[in-house]
């Protein structure tokens, strides 16, 4: 009598599970600044990267919607923090933050300052703050503003604070190219996690997906 495959049940419906919660994220509030956002004590996941990164993609093929998180025809110049609140039965136990783009050329350098202060105080201060996606073409590597980001939030990754940087459109790159950055990637993470991710090809949309549902219920029951 042969045995049964190894929980294939129970992977699917952690997938499952993760990305029907996912489903449920509606908008909760938008803040130019960061006194306009509410305090909230349910975990809060932050999402971060250059304008030209897929930020906006990457929220909307996680969520399935595609129209959830809004990309500027002028990227740059959307320039508050938006949330998205996430639970079933409209219950919110977690919460999405989408925070502006940066590195835009065409930004004046004065509003580039000036986000990058707001960026970095919330990233300090942020209390309900669980985790840290940032957001990367691997085509390009990590910029230095990208480099500064990371320093930023070092403390609170060694403090406990999640962190994964996943790389973008990863559809665009062969196998040689995908496993180099993967592996230059996880050198820069700072022992955070790394990962493949593509929107066209739905390549670790699941495998994030799980990864972020853990992270916002930690002492949830394995499936």
């Amino acid at each position: 009598m042969t045995s049964p495959p190894a929980n294939p049940a129970g992977t699917k419906t952690a997938a499952s599970l993760a990305m029907g919660w996912l489903h449920t994220a509606r908008f909760l509030t938008t803040a130019p600044k960061l006194e306009f956002l509410p305090a909230l004590s349910v975990p809060e996941i932050a999402f971060v990267g250059r304008s030209n990164a897929g930020k906006s993609t990457c929220i909307n093929t996680l969520t399935q919607q595609k129209r959830l998180a809004f990309a500027s025809k002028t990227p740059g110049r959307t320039q508050s923090i938006n949330l998205f609140a996430l639970g079933k039965q409209g219950q919110t136990d977690a919460v999405l933050a989408d925070l502006p783009g940066y590195g835009y050329a065409a930004v004046p350098k004065q509003d580039k300052l000036r986000w990058q202060q707001v960026m970095a105080n919330y990233l300090v201060t942020r209390e309900n703050l669980t985790a840290v996606v940032l957001l990367c073409d691997p085509r390009q590597g990590l910029t230095e503003l990208d480099d500064i980001l990371l320093e930023v939030i070092r403390p609170r990754v060694e403090q406990g604070l999640k962190f994964l940087l996943l790389l973008t459109k990863a559809d665009k790159l062969n196998r040689s190219d995908a496993a180099k950055a993967l592996s230059i990637a996880r050198l820069q993470a700072g022992g955070g996690e790394v990962k493949l991710f593509s929107a066209l090809k739905k390549q670790g949309v699941e495998e994030t997906a799980v990864l972020l549902s853990q992270w916002a219920h930690p002492e949830a029951p394995a499936p």
